[in-house]
């Protein structure tokens, strides 16, 4: 049964764009926000696909060389013009690293850390979230984990596996807090794992840490990832069971061994791949011409 279903998954995968293709458990989630109702007793879903169908034109923010795929599949299924209106690139941090970390980093290869930040309000199961460090810490490189701590626990040092903490003192922190986004910039920082919002996305995409893809259990973060990772190949996404939709240690420590090998061919590929986009995101002007191309497209709509 399980090979069937494997086989069903990988048939209909040929037939979808590489990041409208979901797992079982990604495609049953996004089901059930059919019924979530939005503001006074709206479906949410009836509201988004009555905006996008009863409209003139889709707009949104991004450009089409990153989302082009998506944008030719809307275009596809509304039959009506998507405008974009740029990337959002944030400006350039006027503060520096706390001491703190900056020290601690200091003790480390230039481009060797791992990074790994999940968000704001993602709290993994018990079970993930020690599968996730466990999979770091098979890596045997520096590490740096911002999470929440899991549900039933009332600190983060409680529901670290057991004898994880002894075992990568002097190289690994497990922290619950808030750090400086900026520290991405920082040159011993060498990958990056993302739970794939796009402002995190974002900020990946304009330094040079290369890019693990770790999406929850979101719309935009799922498209996100496929995107990153089948469209533009700047990052590998971590391997999740098609049934269960849970990833292992094993399966977070291959994908960040594959991004940090310089070496191997898929390495090169994603360093090469992400060189070229954030080129093309730090490019002179690129939001100026964006939005002035945006308010273009919108007064031809007009006439």
């Amino acid at each position: 049964m399980h090979l069937k279903s494997s086989r069903r998954n990988r048939e209909r995968k040929k037939l979808l764009p590489t990041f409208a293709f979901l797992l079982p458990t990604e495609a049953k989630f996004l089901a059930s926000k059919r019924n979530w109702e939005f503001s006074s007793g709206v479906l949410f879903y009836n509201r988004l696909y009555s905006g996008l169908r009863l409209s003139d034109a889709i707009g949104f923010k991004g450009c089409r060389e990153i989302e082009g795929p998506y944008v030719d599949y809307l275009e596809e299924q509304f039959g009506k013009p998507v405008l974009l209106s740029g990337p959002v690139i944030l400006e350039p941090p006027n503060t520096v690293l706390d001491e703190k970390w900056g020290s601690w980093l200091g003790k480390f290869k230039d481009g060797s850390v791992i990074y790994c930040v999940l968000g704001s309000e993602w709290k993994l199961p018990h079970d993930q979230f020690q599968e996730l460090l466990l999979g770091l810490e098979l890596t045997n490189m520096p590490l740096l984990a911002v999470l929440k701590t899991p549900i039933g626990f009332e600190a983060i040092e409680d529901a670290l596996p057991e004898g994880f903490k002894e075992r990568v003192e002097g190289r690994g922190i497990v922290h619950s807090g808030l750090i400086q986004q900026l520290i991405l910039e920082h040159p011993l920082v060498g990958c990056f794992i993302t739970h794939c919002g796009a402002g995190s996305l974002t900020e990946a995409l304009v330094n040079k840490c290369q890019i693990v893809l770790l999406p929850q259990l979101d719309a935009d973060h799922i498209v996100n990832a496929r995107m990153m990772s089948g469209i533009l190949k700047v990052g590998v996404e971590v391997e999740k069971g098609e049934e269960d939709g849970l990833f292992t240690k094993e399966s977070v420590c291959k994908v960040v061994r594959i991004v940090m090998d310089e070496e191997k061919y898929v390495g090169r590929e994603i360093r090469e791949n992400h060189s070229k986009v954030r080129n093309f995101l730090l490019s002179h002007n690129l939001e100026i011409a964006c939005v002035d191309s945006f308010c273009q497209n919108l007064r031809e709509l007009l006439r």
